[in-house]
């Protein structure tokens, strides 16, 4: 005999919880209530939605799961950063960080165990694609930390390429801001991309929430010799897209750049850039590599990245040098996870 799992109900939309009430013959606007108190109430006990009769409640827990999991362990940083490991339905790890910053409270969430894009200079990328996360795996990392109510920000920057698992990701986006979820507003969350021109346009058709693209080098063959995603999706046919998009009001694009010595950072670099985002309202964030084992990347000296951000800034593209943050907890995406299969 086979047996299927049952239904997890965080994770489901408004249309998938309606679905589901309508299979178990609970009443109409169940589905609404339902809701309320997964994502407004954030209960923790299918017995706890009272506002549903006892026989509403107990044909959801006969078959239905609520789906949330505590993190198994959680790494904090002498900076405050703090990484949490998760473990997936399949047996593997994944990662979430968070990164409090004054009045600010930003969430990293993954999309995926591992990865298939192969950049490089990622851990992640190391691993392979494991499998990508559920809705319910996704929002289980927003949900079951302590911080939950603190969170001003969301960024999909953890494990994974979100794009090449965007139907789960767009169900998360929508929990996340629709008036029957958590009501978020879209300018809090940002979606980081290594350049999934297939999917890129429902991403930025179906929602408002910000875009980050995973850059690093503008020349198309020096930037497949990093991100092997360069031979099916050209950072040109990305930038083309964007093109077609207005972020000039509330929605923004901003362009991922990690600084590698003797590779992305020479006068060349900074005019190509130039060319590539031309006619593109952006900003470039800057990034100090963070060091993993057996890697032959490094970045260069600080004063050195301070130049090329003044220079880029100077040539009229606003640019940034984010800081780093949680070296001392392998915060770079991919490391702590790794650690744990092994």
């Amino acid at each position: 005999m086979i047996m299927t799992k049952k239904p997890q109900l965080y994770g489901s939309t408004l249309e998938g919880l309606r679905t589901l009430c309508e299979q178990l013959d609970l009443p109409r606007f169940a589905h609404k209530q339902i809701a309320k108190w997964l994502y407004t109430r954030r209960v923790t006990d299918i017995e706890a939605m009272t506002d549903l009769s006892k026989v509403a409640r107990e044909r959801l827990m006969e078959h239905c799961e609520l789906g949330l999991s505590q993190p198994l362990k959680v790494s904090t940083s002498t900076d405050g950063t703090k990484k949490y490991l998760f473990a997936t339905s399949e047996g593997e790890y994944i990662e979430s960080a968070l990164i409090p910053d004054g009045e600010r409270v930003t969430l990293c969430v993954s999309s995926q165990a591992g990865c298939r894009m192969g950049c490089k200079f990622c851990a992640t990328g190391r691993m392979g694609l494991r499998h990508s996360l559920s809705s319910t795996e996704i929002i289980n990392q927003i949900i079951s930390i302590p911080e939950c109510d603190k969170l001003t920000n969301l960024v999909f920057m953890g494990m994974g390429e979100p794009l090449d698992n965007i139907d789960n990701v767009m169900a998360t986006l929508s929990i996340l801001t629709s008036e029957w979820g958590m009501a978020w507003s879209p300018t809090r969350i940002t979606v980081s991309t290594s350049g999934v021109a297939k999917t890129l346009p429902r991403l930025l058709d179906e929602s408002k929430v910000h875009l980050a693209v995973s850059l690093h080098n503008p020349f198309p063959e020096e930037r497949r010799e990093i991100m092997p995603i360069e031979n099916a999706y050209s950072i040109w046919e990305v930038c083309d897209i964007l093109r077609r998009y207005d972020f000039t009001h509330q929605r923004r694009v901003s362009f991922e750049y990690i600084v590698l010595e003797g590779m992305n950072c020479s006068p060349r670099h900074i005019k190509e850039l130039s060319r590539l985002l031309d006619g593109i309202k952006c900003r470039i964030n800057l990034i100090r590599f963070h060091k993993i084992p057996d890697s032959p990347f490094f970045s260069p000296p600080l004063e050195k990245i301070i130049e090329f951000r003044d220079t880029l800034t100077k040539r009229g593209i606003q640019t940034t040098l984010r800081a780093s943050r949680g070296e001392d907890i392998e915060a770079a995406c991919g490391l702590l996870s790794t650690a744990e299969k092994k």
